[in-house]
């Protein structure tokens, strides 16, 4: 007799982060604090794999302005909060410089995990731009912390926060130092883009990029009254 007829092999599972959908680990009906714990295990992308931790938001849910950066860096991702490397203390003293107080923001990434590669030597992390589908694996985080705080005004910090808020065709450079107002998740919103400060620290001359960018944060602080 011939032998039985062998079952076909079972597809093996996908990993969570294979679908880059970080929807199903946030919880409904949640505070910051709650999102943050929750983002902790986050596994919405592969960046989870290399990263040292999930870097949430930080601030206080009545901010009146959100700023959304990139991604974490270096040091955000050993720390495991945003903005604290260089960029960052740039970002609090620019800050101050047009008006607005860097301890009454709220601040926080598009993408909550260092993405980078390593340098030819082996040590030295090399920060890596999100792609498309990282960043929009990460949005209903941002949608989530856009929902709680519910700020009167967001400043967009760079091209891939501008991009992950308002579609592939922005350009930081077409509108940067403006007030625009368009629906992001659901909610009209009002938001200022400017630079990302890391692009300052690179710039040829930063002391022209560094006024650039006071400039346009002077326009959020108008915005603000």
């Amino acid at each position: 007799m011939p032998p039985p007829a062998k079952s076909p092999a079972k597809p093996a599972a996908k990993a969570p982060e294979d679908a880059y959908d970080a929807a199903p680990f946030v919880p409904a009906h949640a505070d910051l604090a709650a999102l943050r714990e929750a983002a902790a295990g986050c596994r919405g992308c592969p960046l989870h794999r290399d990263a040292t931790r999930t870097v949430f938001g930080a601030g206080s849910a009545d901010a009146r302005v959100m700023l959304v950066g990139e991604q974490p860096g270096d040091q955000e991702d050993r720390q495991g909060r945003p903005f604290v490397g260089p960029a960052g203390k740039l970002l609090d003293r620019a800050l101050a410089e047009a008006g607005i107080d860097p301890g009454e923001a709220y601040v926080t990434n598009a993408v909550k995990h260092f993405k980078f590669t390593r340098a030819a030597s082996g040590g030295r992390r090399v920060h890596k731009s999100p792609g498309v589908r990282e960043t929009a694996a990460c949005g209903p985080w941002l949608a989530a912390e856009l929902a709680l705080v519910e700020p009167e005004l967001i400043v967009v910090l760079g091209a891939t926060a501008g991009k992950a808020l308002l579609g592939s065709s922005f350009r930081v450079t077409r509108v940067r130092g403006t007030v625009l107002e368009e629906e992001i998740h659901g909610r009209r919103e009002r938001l200022v883009p400017t630079v990302h400060p890391s692009a300052v620290l690179r710039a040829d001359d930063r002391e022209e990029a560094y006024r650039g960018l006071v400039s346009d944060l002077r326009v959020a602080a108008e915005a603000l009254g």
